[in-house]
């Protein structure tokens, strides 16, 4: 067994239908089976980019080990910071537009949250990560181009970075698997911990 994947006495679940999530955990040698939670992810008002991904990833977290109490659930959730307001996924192209017309040719928080709850033993881990990027300069086109490919449809800030999105961002600061959907080196940091105290 890889040293980098925990050995715990009970399985991993991905409280996460999110692709770029699964393929995170599946490169990191992570055994691991995923059931979607279904959770209201409506930002609370006032609510600091940290303690909404801290809240929404504990939340998705709990919801399936209050099914599952012997899984180490994992729950995660990624936004978009920027002039003090959060970006989530667009709802249409045209907010996808507005959205990359906000944040091209500047700089952005991108926040990620990771929960990682065990109901019967009450193991609870929540911790957070910020990742800074720079946008390139982009033209009205190059954006209206960018939307007609849909790929900012389902992605936080309406870019992925692991896609086309790639070519417009000029550069990153912090994790870049963070910035994809989850800080995969702290993730198996808190899974390493958790696998020593037992």
């Amino acid at each position: 067994m890889p040293e980098n994947r925990p050995a715990l006495p009970a399985p991993i679940v991905l409280a996460s239908a999110s692709p770029r999530r699964l393929e995170l955990m599946t490169q990191a040698g992570v055994v691991f089976s995923v059931v979607v939670p279904g959770v209201d992810e409506t930002p609370e008002a006032e609510e600091s980019p940290t303690a909404m991904v801290e809240r929404l990833a504990l939340l998705k977290a709990s919801t399936v080990a209050a099914l599952q109490p012997e899984a180490y659930v994992i729950g995660a959730d990624t936004t978009v910071f920027i002039d003090g307001q959060s970006l989530g996924k667009p709802e249409s192209d045209l907010e996808a537009y507005e959205m990359l017309m906000r944040i091209q040719g500047r700089t952005h928080e991108v926040w990620g949250g990771i929960a990682v709850v065990q109901a019967k033993s009450e193991i609870v881990r929540v911790c957070s990560h910020m990742t800074e990027v720079t946008m390139c300069p982009m033209s009205k086109q190059e954006v209206r181009d960018y939307v007609a490919t849909k790929e900012p449809l389902d992605k936080a800030g309406s870019y992925a970075i692991q896609g086309i999105g790639l070519q417009y961002v000029a550069s990153i600061k912090g994790s870049y698997s963070n910035v994809v959907g989850l800080n995969i080196a702290s993730l198996l940091s808190v899974l390493k911990e958790i696998a020593c105290t037992m």
